[in-house]
């Protein structure tokens, strides 16, 4: 802790005890994403591609969840519903992915992704997985399965504070979670 003295018009001797940054999680929060993001962009550029996180995150959802839509899309990958559009354009953009209206609500667009995306995603996996090993490269394997836990759970006990909460999948048949 850090101890401020401030002397005040009256003379009177105010304390304030503030915490260290590097007390408070969420400073380590932010240190760790600039951490990662700066490890994601650095590998991905030098596999030769040119790919944000959000934007691999998404691809991958994608894949993985062919004809989803962008609303789902979004809290698959805990990323603000307002902003994923733009995610979709430049994803669109650089012919990765295809948008297209829905059969169900056409209001909605389903992803799919290309030959052009799957290329890409296959690609740039190894990559990703480099960078993943560079973020944790101080701690042991035991540690960094510790550290996966505990994120893990603070995530899971914090999700529904987040702009952004985390929301699974709706199965096959079954109505999507409510958007409120």
């Amino acid at each position: 802790m850090l101890t401020i003295s401030i002397l005040s018009s009256v003379a009177a001797r105010v304390e304030i005890w503030v915490r260290d940054n590097n007390d408070m999680p969420g400073h380590l929060a932010r240190r760790f994403q600039q951490i990662a993001v700066a490890v994601f962009h650095a590998e991905a550029e030098t596999a030769g591609y040119d790919l944000t996180p959000v934007q691999y995150a998404a691809l991958a959802a994608i894949s993985a969840n062919p004809g989803i839509d962008q609303v789902t899309l979004a809290g698959l990958i805990a990323y603000d519903r307002t902003t994923i559009t733009g995610v979709m354009d430049r994803l669109a953009q650089k012919g990765l992915i295809e948008r297209q209206a829905s059969s169900r609500d056409r209001r909605a667009r389903e992803l799919t992704i290309t030959p052009e995306g799957m290329k890409t995603l296959e690609g740039i996996t190894p990559a990703v997985e480099a960078a993943q090993q560079l973020m944790v490269r101080g701690l042991s394997a035991d540690e960094t399965e510790d550290l996966m836990r505990l994120l893990r759970k603070a995530i899971a006990a914090g999700n529904d504070l987040s702009r952004a909460p985390l929301r699974e999948a709706p199965e096959a048949g079954k109505a999507k979670p409510s958007s409120k």
